[in-house]
């Protein structure tokens, strides 16, 4: 496989965090409402170099753009994680296939837990440092997040990341605000929880980290509003944590006091902090706040209407659910009846064992179905 040859820069470890200014540009992509269009424009206008980081890929217009741009001269390099869970052959067959276009290929080592790190260099002049996979499922199917920077420090310690995991060498942290597990996560996320004067908002589908639980508690307790879309592992007083109705949640993100954002693919949970590969940034851009802050109030306003409804249909139900289990008995001659229908309907056709076992689940299914209906009703009616 062959490797890129490149001298860096490194900044001073500790060096300070870099705000946007007039010269940099920060957008933040929301999915699965920015889909793969933001993606596929930054790999169409590289002029020079793509660098890209790949955990698990089944988008074939990014790889026909890849593809694209290393035919027309640029020097595309693409670095792929050793193993993911059940995708190693995926991996290794797009590995081949984008030899054969010309990419230059390097896998990650297999020093570390896992490589769950996705990013993407255009020109060394433009960072995507994204929490999605280049996927169906994470892109076009589930909520999370990636944000597009045009920041020089920050574009220069992605390529140090870059061609550290490239060449299987030790990566030294230049930047507090660039957040790299195992390198420097916990201690800069630390800090920036600790850091929580009113309200932290935060989207993260495995919290179970138990020092971070009792950071967010103890920051509770100083009167901080957290509020947490996705799982915690324990709650405590003053954490709100809510579940995302109908989206799957796939990506880590925190508005810290309406003035400062982390995105990123590290959960706040021990694995992803202490024995993977993670990245993630931390940014104060006043339109990137409000985007992310925007959509955390709105999916928060779901949630707290899927507990309104369901409050409200527990209510209802579970007078006339309690009658129907008082007559469970009396659903034994409709299941009887559902299944030898089917039975009867399939005893002259070749039908596969499978097949059978399907229509008679879902006949059982409609039959109860009905039955509980008709409980229902006549509840209601004995009661009115």
């Amino acid at each position: 496989m062959h490797m890129l040859n490149s001298s860096v820069t490194n900044f001073s470890i500790g060096a300070s965090p870099p705000e946007t200014n007039e010269n940099a540009t920060v957008k933040v992509l929301i999915q699965p409402d920015e889909g793969i269009a933001p993606v596929l424009a930054g790999i169409e206008s590289a002029k020079e170099t793509i660098e890209i980081v790949i955990f698990r890929f089944d988008r074939g217009e990014i790889e026909k753009a890849l593809e694209a741009a290393a035919a027309r001269g640029v020097f595309v390099h693409a670095l792929i994680a050793y193993r993911n869970r059940g995708g190693e052959k995926k991996l290794r067959r797009l590995e081949t296939r984008l030899l054969e276009a010309g990419v230059t290929v390097a896998r990650t080592a297999d020093n570390l837990a896992r490589y769950h790190d996705k990013f993407m260099i255009i020109d060394r002049r433009l960072l995507y440092l994204l929490a999605f996979n280049y996927t169906y499922l994470d892109i076009d199917h589930s909520r999370s997040f990636g944000i597009i920077i045009k920041n020089s420090q920050l574009v220069q310690e992605a390529v140090n990341l870059f061609e550290a995991d490239t060449k299987r060498q030790p990566y030294m942290p230049g930047l507090d605000s660039f957040i790299v597990s195992p390198a420097n996560a916990r201690q800069q996320l630390t800090k920036f929880i600790t850091g929580a004067r009113k309200q932290l908002l935060i989207y993260d589908g495995k919290l179970s980290d138990s020092q971070m639980i009792n950071l967010l508690q103890s920051r509770a307790k100083t009167g901080v509003q957290i509020k947490v879309i996705g799982r915690i592992g324990k709650r405590g007083a003053g954490v709100e944590v809510g579940k995302l109705p109908r989206m799957r949640l796939h990506g880590q993100a925190i508005v810290r006091d309406g003035s400062q954002i982390f995105v990123g693919s590290q959960s706040l949970r021990k694995a992803e902090l202490d024995t993977r590969r993670e990245l993630g940034v931390i940014i104060r851009d006043t339109n990137a706040v409000k985007r992310l802050l925007t959509t955390f109030e709105a999916d928060w306003t779901l949630i707290e209407l899927a507990k309104t409804r369901s409050a409200i249909a527990k209510e209802a139900v579970i007078p006339a659910a309690k009658a129907v289990a008082n007559n469970l008995p009396d659903l034994a001659p409709i299941i009887k009846e559902a299944v030898e229908d089917v039975v009867t309907e399939t005893c002259d056709t070749p039908a596969k064992l499978e097949e059978v076992s399907e229509a008679v689940k879902e006949a059982v299914k409609e039959a109860v179905k009905e039955a509980v209906k008709e409980k229902v009703e006549q509840t209601r009616t004995s009661d009115s």
